[in-house]
């Protein structure tokens, strides 16, 4: 395995870089800190990879192995993965502050997800209950995901005050690159056809298992990253903070650290409602079109993939430029006005412009039954008196969040690890993530009970309201959102130079009136040689 080191250790920063500081660290702990900082990269983006790799393909997967599952049942099956990994994210944060290491969670997180995504593939050799075999799986792929905290937690551990905000947009980039890889490997293995491959009693190698056994694959490569022989764990913030406040003991250094728990809840909150209104978006996209814009379902899931590749370059192309507009500006105004600004702006561009209500799909409209009736539901009774959307505003909505999404959930982790302190963050990273699992978990819900219901103007008229509080409560307390302060704060450099520039003027004064006698005796004898 010495290729995966060779990888990693090619693409790590030189010591000589500006991160690198001689007094915290040496080159090989340099070196080894941000290898483990590449892994904990590649596991995030594996973890959105097992999610997203299977969604195009469970339902005709589901209706294979059993035409009677309905899509209700598909429905638990996409949600069961939020769900386990809202209830065990916390459980992996606490146990890796315990163990005061991140190397067995890990391992075993991976194990989780290796096995789970092989029964996935395997459901077609079992017996029966092949939908209740599915939904385990796809639980327990979830449960593998809490890892995600835990990563969160030693990314925080890992990296210097000022590398941070950089390290948290890169792994928001991988995080958003594996769903984005996820559905395009999907498409790719669909040349396997549903016949595929089969090996009988072992295994079935088709376009809906394919996905099952890359997860496996990766889950393995994944897994090898993490023994001994290849991650060293390296947490260096502990140590800047020791430095930093005169003190000898890791722990007695975090203990003296009192972080603001009022604003960490706050930073909580904020990230639920940010992750609420995207999942919301993703969730209504392909349903809102074809009621708003008469879209047939093969024009919408085109048109929506087109419009879901440009937002994952925007987006990508956002969390790059993440790093250098905090450096010009304060990460909290970046926050405000780059984040929560340009969502609240996507949310409101969604309430309708139109002048006249959207066509109804009466099924009386058509003759021929082969062909299919598009327009808003008549069961949906907002659609007749409702305004509908314009196929511009529509657009100028998913550009703006594409953009204020990325900044938002970057700078919402960034700033929450920094108002925690050096501290052990598992079980808060844990209760940060498993927020955003419970908006995954509420947002196909709210779709269901407010938009069928309600309509449009209920829907993005909430969603506004929701994150423009949101906005302004984060400004009201943004003086909050720092870092604590230490109880013994460093002497300012400007400081130091001076007391040195007065030492330096001290000896030489003291060693002139030592030497002075001495040089004044060998003047005249300088003299009398000349």
């Amino acid at each position: 395995m010495d290729w995966i080191r060779r990888i990693f250790n090619k693409s790590t920063p030189t010591p000589t870089t500006p991160g690198h500081d001689e007094s915290l660290e040496t080159k090989e702990e340099y070196n080894q800190r941000w290898y483990s900082v590449r892994v904990i990269y590649f596991t995030m983006f594996l973890m959105s990879l097992g999610f997203s790799i299977i969604l195009t393909g469970i339902w005709p997967y589901l209706n294979k192995l059993d035409p009677e599952a309905g899509k209700d049942f598909m429905g638990y099956i996409v949600g069961a993965n939020p769900f386990g990994q809202m209830l065990f994210s916390p459980l992996f944060g606490f146990w890796s502050n315990k163990l005061t290491s991140i190397r067995i969670p890990l391992l075993l997180s991976l194990v989780i997800f290796t096995t789970a995504s092989a029964v996935y593939s395997s459901i077609e050799i079992l017996p029966s209950h092949h939908k209740y075999w599915m939904l385990i799986s796809r639980f327990f792929v979830g449960v593998s995901s809490s890892n995600i905290a835990v990563c969160r937690s030693y990314l925080s551990a890992a990296t210097r005050l000022k590398e941070r905000t950089g390290a948290v947009a890169m792994v928001s980039l991988a995080q958003v690159l594996g769903f984005v890889v996820g559905p395009a490997l999907q498409a790719a293995v669909t040349q396997l056809g549903e016949r595929g491959f089969v090996i009988p009693g072992i295994f079935h190698l088709n376009m809906y298992t394919a996905s099952g056994w890359i997860n496996v694959l990766l889950g393995i490569g994944n897994f090898c990253m993490f023994l001994p022989t290849f991650f060293k764990e390296r947490r260096i913030a502990a140590k800047e903070a020791m430095i930093m406040q005169g003190k000898d003991d890791e722990q007695e250094t975090w203990k003296s650290i009192k972080p603001d728990y009022f604003s960490a809840w706050t930073l909580i909150v904020a990230f639920f409602i940010l992750v609420f209104n995207f999942v919301l978006l993703e969730t209504l996209g392909t349903s809102l079109t074809m009621d708003q814009f008469t879209w047939t379902k093969m024009e919408a899931l085109s048109y929506m993939g087109i419009l879901m590749s440009v937002g994952a370059v925007i987006a990508c192309v956002t969390f790059v430029a993440i790093n250098p507009l905090c450096k010009r500006f304060d990460e909290r105004k970046v926050l405000l006005w780059g984040g929560f600004f340009f969502m609240v702006l996507g949310r409101a561009l969604y309430i309708p412009w139109g002048s006249e209500p959207p066509p109804i799909a009466e099924v009386s409209n058509s003759t021929n039954p082969d062909v299919e009736v598009v327009g808003c539901p008549a069961s949906q009774e907002w659609c007749r008196t409702t305004p509908a959307m314009t196929i511009a505003q529509f657009l100028l909505g998913y550009i703006t969040t594409s953009i204020g999404y990325p900044i938002g959930v970057t700078l919402i982790q960034t700033i929450f690890s920094k108002v925690l302190g050096p501290r052990p963050q598992g079980t808060w990273m844990g209760l940060m993530t498993g927020s955003g699992c419970l908006s995954r978990v509420l947002g196909p819900v709210f779709v269901g009970y407010i938009y069928t219901r309600l309509g449009t103007y209920w829907t993005f008229g909430v969603t506004t309201v929701m994150m423009a509080v949101a906005m302004i409560w984060l400004w009201l307390f943004s003086n909050r959102l720092v870092p604590p302060e230490l109880d013994n704060p460093p002497i300012p450099p400007s400081v130091e130079l001076h007391e040195m520039s007065m030492v330096k003027l001290a000896s030489r004064e003291s060693l002139d009136i030592v030497l002075e006698p001495e040089l004044e005796a060998l003047k005249p004898e300088k003299d009398e040689n000349r």
